[in-house]
């Protein structure tokens, strides 16, 4: 499933509506990844609706015991919500956030080999997955934030099934649609939350491949030494 995807830009963050006026020392990578910060949007406790740099994963790997295998808890699967002890009690509180981006990434096996596709909107505007947040204590007194992103089962999408290779399960991010994203996110029962976990229309997005750039190797050093 998706672990690698284009956040919006601070500078393309402030046309989302009330956030051009971001901290200063906000800054984030031009992608996204495991334990990566990124911007979300959530209401926060009166409410309101506010931006918040978090994590990517829902458990940080920071936050991992020693003794415990690592995992990965950058997508949560609808059909197990509320069962997964990562996610479970951020759901039942319905601790729902917004993940804004340009658009995602995924592997493309068409060709014969995995060739990395950019999904994004056929209009090539920013748009929103559904996600949840959860806060972590810091030793400061503070809280860090750390989020997730909602994925469902994509076997039947035009667009997402053509992703990933033949004999694996097709999966899709839920994107919600940007007259929703209020709704979601002051959704005060789960059932209806569970209504806005939908496929995205294939025909309002596109694809395209992406490559990621190739690693290059720093130049040997050469020392030229003359004797005199």
């Amino acid at each position: 499933m998706c672990v690698n995807y284009r956040p919006p830009t601070p500078e393309q963050f402030g046309t989302l509506g009330a956030f051009s006026d971001l901290p200063k020392d906000w800054h984030w990578p031009e992608e996204t990844w495991k334990d990566y910060v990124a911007p979300i949007l959530r209401r926060d406790a009166h409410g309101r609706l506010e931006a918040r740099l978090a994590t990517y994963g829902m458990v940080p790997r920071r936050r991992i015991p020693p003794e415990v295998k690592p995992f990965d808890t950058m997508n949560a699967r609808a059909e197990s919500i509320g069962e997964r002890r990562s996610f479970a009690l951020a759901w039942r509180r319905l601790q729902l956030c917004a993940v804004p981006m340009a658009w995602f990434y995924e592997p493309c096996y068409e060709s014969g080999r995995a060739v990395r596709h950019g999904i994004g909107m056929a209009d090539e505007s920013l748009f929103f997955v559904a996600g949840l947040w959860r806060d972590w204590p810091e030793e400061d007194g503070t809280a860090s934030t750390s989020f997730t992103q909602i994925t469902i089962n994509a076997d039947e999408h035009p667009l997402m099934k053509r992703m990933h290779k033949p004999e694996d399960e097709k999966r899709s991010l839920v994107i919600l649609p940007r007259d929703e994203v209020d709704e979601w996110l002051g959704c005060t029962d789960l059932e209806v939350a569970r209504s806005f976990l939908r496929h995205y229309p294939a025909e309002m997005m596109r694809e395209w491949a992406a490559p990621s750039a190739p690693v290059r190797k720093a130049p040997a050093l050469s020392l030229n030494l003359e004797l005199f």
